[in-house]
């Protein structure tokens, strides 16, 4: 879709198509089963594609749970009248328990500590409130989460909790893509043995869940009672080692990117042989230029990273106008970029230029993350506030 979006100001959006997140989420439940749950990760801004939105869409689409986090992200949720299910994933900071309990947010218990501070908080109000927590087990990624070597404290921690439930219990993997080396199986190995010292205790772990988005696509073994599909439900694979694996991933859990990310050109100007280009002239045009300056920046998404010199460093970086792969040059500046139109006829101010998108040919976030040796989501979680987005049918 380039079409024109009905808005007043900076002439530079992001386009959510809600077909193709119900077609994630879909694609998703008929991977795993209709026995398990499916918690929908909306953290970060739901990964630059707008929490509300995106979870309103969720919601209707069959999401059994969100996960944020912090209880900043979940209040959000709630006052948009988001009503499923919200776990904070990554605990509680010191004095967010109030907000916790009026907006019925579900916190991950990360340390023993936390514990102690959700109980006075509920006694202190003399409720008869029982607030449900979900455990996170620290299994191998060194990060947060209880350690297996104290459980046994954290029983009996919860048993002087009168206020507070166990209602699910999870791990986090470090490297479910990597097919190279056992860490995951190790992992998994250790959550297990988690869940049977608990249940030896006493006390159920209730709802289970680990497989995040790479173990969803590609290690049954994970699904647990409940997933939590993060990059996946806007439409990216992990990147498999070994390769061969990432084609095998799409064929069984076929996705659609939901996100096109769009700016217009705002200024076209001529660029002699000879002269350069935006800060410190790191493209110096090599011949009489066209060059079109589009409202787009990093603060929008469009790293700087992407930032191109001259043709001998390989234009690695393209935008599409007019339907032709166009690109970048010099560098990428906090709210402007520069692309080169040259070879492109009858470019003109006010055209779109698509950074993310399909449009005629397609550049997706995921192929820009392959060439700059980073993660799909390290560029999603770019697009800035600012820019604001259109949900389409």
């Amino acid at each position: 879709m380039t079409g024109n979006p009905k808005f007043d100001g900076r002439p530079t959006w992001a386009e959510i198509s809600l077909s193709a997140l119900r077609h994630n989420v879909k694609a998703i439940q008929r991977h795993i089963g209709n026995k398990r749950k499916v918690l929908c990760v909306v953290k970060a801004n739901a990964y630059g594609h707008g929490a509300v939105g995106v979870s309103k869409g969720l919601e209707k689409a069959g999401a059994d749970w969100f996960g944020v986090t912090c209880a900043a992200e979940g209040i959000e949720l709630r006052e948009a009248g988001i009503r499923k299910p919200i776990l904070v994933l990554t605990g509680f900071w010191p004095g967010e328990e109030e907000a916790l309990l009026r907006y019925r947010l579900t916190p991950a218990i990360t340390q023993l500590e936390q514990l102690r501070l959700l109980e006075r908080t509920v006694a202190r109000k003399r409720s008869k409130q029982t607030v449900d927590v979900h455990l996170k087990i620290d299994t191998g990624m060194n990060r947060l989460g209880v350690a297996p070597v104290d459980l046994p404290r954290f029983v009996r921690v919860l048993a002087a909790c009168p206020h507070l439930r166990l209602a699910g219990t999870f791990t986090h993997f470090a490297s479910a893509e990597d097919f190279t080396h056992d860490q995951t199986e190790r992992q998994e190995k250790a959550f297990a043995a988690a869940l049977a010292e608990l249940r030896a205790a006493g006390l159920n772990p209730s709802i289970t869940h680990l497989a995040n988005s790479a173990g969803i696509a590609a290690r049954p073994s994970t699904w647990a009672d409940m997933v939590r599909p993060g990059a996946i439900l806007y439409g990216y694979h992990q990147f498999y080692d070994p390769p061969e694996r990432e084609a095998e991933m799409k064929a069984k859990l076929p996705l659609r990117p939901v996100l096109s990310l769009r700016s217009r050109i705002i200024l076209l100007r001529d660029v002699p042989a000879g002269q350069g280009v935006g800060y410190n002239a790191r493209f110096v045009a090599q011949r009489d230029s066209r060059v079109a300056v589009i409202a787009a920046g990093y603060a929008d998404g469009l790293v700087r990273q992407r930032s191109n010199g001259n043709l001998h460093e390989g234009y690695r970086s393209r935008v599409i106008v007019k339907g032709r792969c166009a690109p970048l040059v010099g560098t990428i500046s906090m709210d402007l970029s520069a692309v080169d139109v040259t070879d492109i006829p009858g470019v003109r101010v006010g055209d779109v230029c698509t950074i993310y998108g399909k449009d005629g040919c397609a550049i997706y976030p995921s192929d820009v993350a392959r060439e700059l040796h980073t993660v799909t989501s390290d560029l999603l979680c770019a697009i800035g506030k600012r820019v604001p987005c259109f949900y389409v049918p």
